[in-house]
């Protein structure tokens, strides 16, 4: 072959290289709890193509738990990671660029049996409380404060807690060695399935604390430097999330089709979880950046620097707005 000849053939290789890589779709790489709540809308995503829809591919890892989602995020081993807008708040205080796309508002409430004569927090005094998360989840804390307001109670000195495992918490709660319980939301909703019923909300003790209920809490949480270099990817798992919410909220069909990963064991458990997972979808549009301000100085005085760091206002650049 000439040189000429085999110049004109690397040149043709060449060009038909670049324009496969020109076509390819960016990958988003998510890794989230393994059995999470949020894979219900990555599945509904992937299967009806809303990431191809939005122009990229989504990939999901599963991880044994939240902390090896972070060590994966912050590792370069993932794109996007579900959190707590609190959390980044604080990786933002403390020098990291971290971004957060709100995901779901869903928030929990203290639980009691179902022939509990329990009326309010005060009844509860000198009782057992079990709690998921530790003695900084934010349902708890929003808890002793709304105790502390409404009732003058320290719902931490006049009760005693008992922390656990979510998975711990659901199985007392519902054989009754609990006298109230606190677990995420999607355990509450098959607890009340299971007969137990709610004492107080969250939402109702942080609107009498004049927060907004409507702050949503859980986000999709990036790198500053992907929403900079490639602000479409983020926009696009926005739409995409989006594309599934209102899919779910409406289509009995795509929840019929989710229900073995819901691992729902009575229809009255599908139809919490369900119900659940609706309640809990936030309204389109920005975040409210002033009552996300409120919430971070209540949450700072009640857990200080072991719940939020340094993060005692909240960080510019935080949320990405839609359009951002």
């Amino acid at each position: 072959m000439s040189f000429i000849s085999t110049l004109r053939a690397a040149t043709v290789a060449l060009v038909a290289t670049s324009v496969a890589a020109l076509a390819e779709t960016p990958v988003l790489r998510a890794a989230v709890l393994e059995y999470g709540t949020v894979n219900w809308e990555l599945d509904v995503i992937q299967h009806n193509d809303f990431d191809g829809k939005h122009g990229f591919d989504l990939q999901v890892q599963g991880v044994a738990g939240g902390s090896a989602a972070q060590v994966a995020f912050q590792g370069g081993e993932a794109d996007v990671i579900v959190s707590d807008w609190l959390w980044v708040a604080r990786q933002r205080a403390a020098g990291h660029d971290f971004v957060f796309v709100p995901y779901s508002r869903a928030v929990g409430a203290v639980m009691v049996p179902g022939d509990s004569d329990a009326q309010s927090l005060a009844d509860l005094k000198g009782g057992k409380i079990g709690i998921a998360g530790g003695p900084l989840d934010k349902s708890w804390l929003i808890l002793r404060a709304y105790a502390e307001q409404e009732h003058g109670m320290d719902l931490a000195a006049e009760t005693e807690q008992v922390f656990g495992a979510p998975p711990l918490i659901f199985k007392t709660g519902l054989q009754g060695e609990l006298d109230g319980a606190i677990n995420f939301w999607h355990f509450l909703a098959k607890m009340e399935a299971g007969g137990m019923k709610p004492l107080v909300t969250v939402e109702q003790a942080a609107t009498a604390l004049g927060l907004d209920p409507q702050t949503p809490l859980l986000g999709y949480v990036f790198k500053g430097e992907l929403l900079e270099q490639h602000p479409e990817l983020v926009q696009g798992l926005a739409a995409a999330s989006r594309d599934a919410k209102d899919l779910l909220a409406s289509d009995e069909a795509e929840w019929d089709r989710l229900r073995p990963r819901m691992k729902a064991k009575t229809d009255a458990q599908f139809d919490a979880l369900k119900a659940g997972f609706r309640a809990g979808i936030p309204a389109p549009g920005p975040v409210d950046e002033d009552a996300a301000a409120k919430m971070l100085k209540l949450m700072a005085d009640l857990g200080g620097a072991d719940l939020v760091g340094t993060a005692t206002e909240l960080p510019d650049g935080l949320f990405v707005q839609p359009g951002s």
